[in-house]
């Protein structure tokens, strides 16, 4: 669901319909069923998905405070004597997961607010899909449990080298940067390019890209790992996707753009459970 809402927050970018429900919060144009007109429409779905998504983060995290108050309370049956068979909670410990989850939840929340009220500045936007992107993380490492070891640090490399990557194709997008780069893989024909600001954030945004590439290449090489690999082949998508959406040019909104950022949080996605 979080994934979903995801690609929904892009598509809600891609077609302009950030101010579907006008600057009306949690309403939609004052009105809890609006008139539907496409922007809104789109706009009020994004919405109704997150209000899902904020129902089953609550439900998760007090799944996991019933689960850690029936492991205490088996603690202290143990102390005192043999456990009550007729006990049906189960014994296991959750991480502290879910609460993160939880915490990162009320700040997207927050941060969703702003957005609108603020009627869009780029580094809400940002901040918006970035604490999105850390939540996808938390509920992963939830739903995978315990690790049997650390993270390796190269894991780790790949992981923030991947993070920051994305936050720089959002500053791309909502900087109106995404074509001041023409041609590929170079840009601009340049190794360099000596434009305006917005080529060298287009320009940065493609050389992490890159650098995510070979980093990747290195890291599946080198630790035989099938979840390294798949992300090799997640990158490389992303790039084929990045490549395409360069060189036809096509103007948003379009299937390319929301292809990029599904694949993008796929790749993100891919390098959590790679990791752990």
């Amino acid at each position: 669901m979080v994934y979903l809402l995801i690609i929904l927050g892009a598509i809600v970018r891609i077609t302009g319909s950030g101010m579907g429900c006008g600057e009306h919060w949690p309403l939609c144009n004052g009105k809890l069923l609006p008139p539907l007109d496409l922007p809104t429409l789109i706009e009020y779905t994004h919405r109704l998905v997150a209000a899902s998504v904020s129902i089953l983060v609550l439900a998760l995290a007090t799944y996991a405070r019933w689960l850690r108050e029936g492991a205490g309370s088996r603690q202290q049956d143990s102390s005192n004597g043999p456990i009550a068979v007729s006990s049906h909670r189960p014994t296991v410990r959750p991480s502290v997961a879910p609460y993160v989850a939880l915490g990162l939840l009320a700040l997207q929340v927050a941060l969703g607010a702003v957005t609108v009220k603020l009627e869009l500045p780029p580094w809400t936007v940002i901040l918006h899909l970035g604490t999105a992107m850390l939540l996808l993380a938390t509920l992963i490492v939830a739903a995978r449990g315990s690790l049997a070891a650390p993270p390796s640090r190269a894991g780790l490399v790949a992981l923030i080298l991947g993070f920051v990557t994305v936050l720089f194709g959002a500053l791309t997008a909502n900087l109106g940067a995404a074509s001041a780069c023409l041609g590929f893989p170079l840009c601009n024909g340049q190794l360099v390019p000596d434009g305006n600001y917005l080529q060298h954030i287009h320009w940065t945004h493609r050389l992490l890209a890159y650098t995510l590439f070979g980093y990747s290449v290195w890291w599946a090489v080198r630790t035989r790992q099938r979840g390294a690999w798949g992300v090799v082949a997640l990158v490389t998508l992303q790039v084929a996707v990045a490549a395409a959406m360069v060189l036809l040019a096509l103007p948003p909104p379009g299937p390319l753009q929301a292809a990029h950022v599904a694949v993008g949080a796929a790749v993100w996605a891919g390098l959590v459970l790679a990791v752990l």
